[in-house]
């Protein structure tokens, strides 16, 4: 068993332990030579254990399958490490929480959201299930995917994953999760493929939409809507046809499903109904038009003033309150009155920007406004805007992972800031001020989330110079007016990335006097930040001690 300090194959330092399984133990540890976050699993190897050996080959071969993958929503194998009493595997560290954490916090989820998460496990599965061979997950549950917190779906777990073999009857073992598993699973009654994970997956969407557990009483599959009457006709089927318990009955494979899904009012009962009495009524409605228009427009502007009121209201509260929960709830009770107002989620930012940190019970809160009206956002002209500003949050603020300056969580604020970087590449006007700035922020962030796997892989030659010159840009780019943290964040940035790539810099021709020019406007800059709280004071004095090694070590660069 690894402990808390000590460093696995002399570069991972263990920082803590974050999970722990029958056999397994998964830490946080710390990559020293690049300042970087990973999840090791650990699994230790018994002698003359049998079961042991089973799960000790299993993991091995889960890590291997995982290694030729390369999907968004799957985490990435980076290294596996095998002593003799000791197997670790070094892969993505993943923030967030498993929708069986969420279902035992707020029960029933709500359909619209059950039904986006079920077109990113939909499409995760597409792309398993068209790998050469196919690999067929086996085991989805709630359990097993996580929602990080920028709302993205990571499915984890691969640890009774198979290759499909086509020349095989039917599985060699019988596993799965009871409640989930389809029939095929147990028993012998064929081999397991693409339509064994539809049913698991139609099992989990009806647990996260009923709250009801299939692996509990009453141990039946009830159509969704009697539990909730209220649920979407069409989605109850796709469901119903989803846990068909013949694999023939069930879609076929994961495109017809998610046709199913993105069409799934166009089978609804009640969508039906509606465009017949849409039919039916169209004169009576045509001829009742201009009364009503009258009637409903000056009652639209007395319902539209009273909610301008109480929206304006709830923003003027937030801003008035002392007490940041209280403010914070003003903002959610405003954007719940007018979703499509951006004016109260950047009270919102601003509110998680006021004491320079951004947690993750407020990251909470953010992700889950941003989830239910995203699309509703997406269609507002100003939207890139407000997708830079939860951006920078993202990028500056957010302290998930870090208890201090030294335990540098840079890399975890970036990846969850790039999404909102590529909403604004993609949806803003490239005239638009911030457009060049979110570029960059974006071309740094991507070099620092995959730049370790592109090490491993080689394929990293030619990325180190592009990478230096985003830095420099962004140097110029920031101004006076950006506020302390941004400033001294960035200069740890800045301060790291020569540290560890100085040398493929020089490799790839920037020169000594650009290094040596960045890092004294660095310092500079650093200098001219006051350090009036306990966080600038952490990161400046992190900066001060690392200085002069680092301009030391430019100088042997160039010297040798």
């Amino acid at each position: 068993m690894a402990n808390v300090g000590s460093v696995i194959d002399g570069k991972y330092e263990v920082l803590k332990q974050i999970g722990k399984g029958g056999m397994s133990r998964v830490y946080l540890a710390m990559d020293r030579r690049l300042n970087k976050q990973w999840a090791i699993k650990e699994l230790c190897r018994k002698e003359r254990d049998k079961e042991n050996e089973i799960v000790v080959q299993g993991l091995i071969a889960e890590a291997h399958l995982m290694k030729k993958l390369d999907h968004p929503a799957l985490p990435r194998i980076v290294d596996i490490i095998e002593t003799n009493q000791t197997i670790f595997i070094v892969m993505d560290y993943i923030e967030g929480e498993t929708l069986q954490t969420i279902l035992k916090k707020y029960g029933a989820q709500d359909q619209e959201m059950v039904i986006e998460w079920a077109k990113q496990l939909c499409s995760v599965l597409h792309y398993l299930h068209t790998r050469n061979p196919a690999i067929i997950y086996r085991d989805m549950k709630p359990g097993n995917i996580m929602v990080t917190p920028n709302g993205n779906i990571k499915l984890i777990d691969f640890g009774i994953a198979r290759e499909y073999k086509e020349q095989k009857i039917q599985d060699t073992v019988s596993l799965g999760t009871k409640g989930y598993a389809a029939p095929e699973q147990f028993g012998g009654k064929g081999q397991t493929d693409a339509r064994t994970d539809i049913y698991s997956l139609g099992v989990t969407l009806y647990h996260l939409v009923t709250g009801k557990n299939p692996s509990e009483p009453p141990y039946q599959l009830y159509p969704i809507r009697y539990w909730n009457p209220s649920l979407s006709a069409g989605f109850e089927k796709v469901i119903m046809k989803c846990t068909q318990l013949n694999p023939k009955d069930r879609y076929q494979n994961c495109g017809e499903l998610m046709y199913a899904l993105e069409n799934y009012e166009k089978v609804d009962d009640v969508y039906r109904r509606r465009l017949r009495k849409k039919m039916v009524y169209f004169s009576l409605s045509a001829y009742i038009t201009f009364f009503s228009c009258v009637v409903g427009i000056a009652g639209q502007i007395l319902k539209t003033s009273a909610e301008n009121k109480s929206y304006d209201y709830l923003l003027e509260e937030a801003k008035s309150s002392v007490d940041e929960k209280r403010a914070e709830k003003y903002c959610e009770n405003a954007i719940d009155l007018k979703s499509e107002e951006l004016q109260a989620y950047y009270d919102l930012i601003d509110l998680y920007k006021e004491n320079a940190s951004f947690t993750v019970e407020e990251q909470e809160v953010l992700a889950r406004k941003l989830n239910e009206n995203l699309a509703v956002l997406k269609e507002q002209k100003e939207y890139p805007d407000l997708a830079f500003q939860i951006g920078k949050l993202y990028w500056y603020y957010y302290d998930y992972g870090t208890q201090n300056a030294k335990e540098d969580n840079q890399l975890t604020r970036m990846k969850y800031s790039i999404k909102w970087f590529e909403d604004v590449i993609s949806l803003a006007d490239k005239e638009a001020e911030y457009y060049k700035i979110a570029e960059i922020y974006h071309q740094i962030g991507v070099f620092n989330r995959d730049i370790v796997l592109d090490m491993e892989e080689a394929a990293d030659k030619g990325k180190y110079q592009p990478y230096f010159r985003s830095l420099t840009t962004l140097q110029q780019e920031l101004t006076k007016e950006e506020s302390d943290i941004v400033i001294l964040e960035f200069d740890r940035l800045l301060l790291n990335s020569i540290e560890n790539y100085g040398r493929k810099f020089m490799a790839e021709g920037v020169s000594k006097e650009d290094m040596e020019r960045c890092l004294q406007q660095m310092k500079e800059s650093e200098d001219s930040v006051p350090g009036d709280t306990e966080k600038t004071q952490k990161i400046k004095a992190y900066i001060n001690e690392r200085y002069d090694e680092v301009k030391e070590m430019v100088e042997l660069l160039y010297a040798s």
